[in-house]
């Protein structure tokens, strides 16, 4: 069964497993060590459940035997990070909450429904209500700047404008040069260059999912001479639970280095 509501599922769950990372983070953050029985590989935060959580696979390649011995009575699962075909299978056995988040309101509303879920609705509450505030002192840079953000290497892969990430370059003053593409397209350097071209220009090399380095910069910054290349923390730009407590701050601290 996939809820429609956050409030039909009837029972305070006690056997939570968790299909996405930084939603992972968000049961952590409203102190539900106990509930949550499962993770993915790649729920790397916290740490401490990383190393003594039972994994079930990842993102991609759910588990199914191992989440049938768990029994779950909630899976939390995301319509972008997992498998349709699996997250069907498992509804047929399980009730699953499955989030949809494309900007920062979504993720609020998808913090607050997990919030009631779980039993957590006032920590939740207080939690989106300090993101708001951090994010209403976001400074963006003082002009729009031309900017592409990097996912991926061998192929390029950007993001477009109906991504949450995309939401998160908004909010820092930067203007996504392949905003009109949509999810996440493969890009080629003389793309790049030919936007590059039209005036001042960023790129960001994202730290996840491809852990982009200094050598990638220096690779990128002979074919794109003109543009300001930096490396950038990919969490904070695509976690939408708990991690947007830091969020705000981060990207304070980004517009500064680029206007320095």
């Amino acid at each position: 069964m996939i809820l429609k509501s956050a409030i039909n599922l009837g029972y305070i769950p006690k056997k939570i497993i968790s299909l996405v990372p930084s939603q992972t983070e968000l049961l952590a953050h409203f102190n539900l060590e106990s509930e949550t029985i499962g993770i993915t590989k790649f729920c790397v935060h916290p740490q401490s459940w990383f190393k003594t959580k039972l994994q079930v696979g990842g993102t991609k390649t759910v588990d199914l035997d191992k989440i049938k011995q768990l029994q779950p009575d909630l899976i939390i699962a995301n319509k972008e990070e997992n498998v349709k075909d699996q997250i069907e299978l498992l509804a047929l056995e399980y009730p699953i909450w499955l989030t949809d988040v494309n900007n920062l309101q979504d993720a609020l509303q998808m913090i607050e429904d997990i919030g009631v879920l779980t039993g957590k609705a006032v920590a939740a509450s207080n939690l989106t209500r300090q993101i708001k505030i951090n994010f209403d002192d976001v400074k963006s840079v003082l002009k729009p700047i031309n900017t592409a953000y990097l996912i991926w290497r061998k192929p390029y892969m950007t993001v477009g404008g109906d991504t949450f990430i995309n939401d998160m370059l908004l909010r820092c003053g930067f203007k996504n040069i392949f905003a009109a593409k949509t999810r996440y397209p493969e890009i080629d350097i003389a793309e790049m260059q030919a936007k590059s071209a039209e005036g001042r220009s960023l790129l960001l090399l994202s730290s996840e999912p491809y852990p982009f380095k200094q050598q990638h910069i220096d690779e990128l910054q002979q074919q794109l001479p003109n543009t300001k290349i930096i490396l950038v923390d990919g969490e904070m730009f695509s976690w939408y639970g708990s991690r947007l407590l830091k969020s705000a701050a981060y990207f304070n601290h980004l517009s500064a280095q680029i206007q320095a």
